[in-house]
């Protein structure tokens, strides 16, 4: 069985959902892959577009709120957004949490003067979501070896 793998973030309507498709297209022979939200309110269609762009599909994903996933066993917990890394839940057992932030690509192209110009943000941040998930296995070995939750600081 492979390990399941929770990506949180508040909305999960952009951040999280990123890191999900891109989990799931580079990642997803080695993990069950989901994503959640503290306060979900809708899958952003900016994210949506920018991870086609990079062909992935995202298109067919929906916000969900945590409780959601009460069922599932995490294996791994990465929070994607301080205010998830804040309001996570404590999980029982040996749940790996990571915690990553990324800046959140609505709030800065609230700015932009046009869409192309809010769309840069988008790409920037789904690009380094995309670079942070490949090294993801790294991480989870280096938890393994120091055999705590946490990765030692970069």
């Amino acid at each position: 069985m492979k390990p399941q793998l929770l990506f949180l973030c508040t909305g999960n309507a952009c951040r999280s959902q990123m890191a999900e498709g891109w989990a799931r297209a580079l990642l997803g022979d080695r993990f069950t892959v989901h994503s959640a939200g503290i306060r979900p309110h809708g899958v952003d269609p900016r994210a949506v577009a920018v991870m086609s762009e990079a062909g992935v599909d995202i298109s067919r994903h929906r916000s969900k709120h945590l409780d959601e996933l009460a069922t599932v066993t995490f294996d791994i917990v990465v929070t994607v957004c301080d205010n998830a890394a804040g309001e996570c839940p404590v999980y029982p057992g040996p749940v790996r949490r990571l915690h990553r932030a990324f800046d959140d690509p609505p709030r800065l192209a609230q700015g932009a003067a046009t869409a192309d110009q809010a769309l840069l943000h988008y790409r920037r941040v789904r690009d380094e979501i995309r670079a942070f998930v490949t090294t993801l296995p790294g991480l989870l070995d280096e938890l393994d070896r120091r055999g705590t939750g946490a990765p030692s600081p970069a």
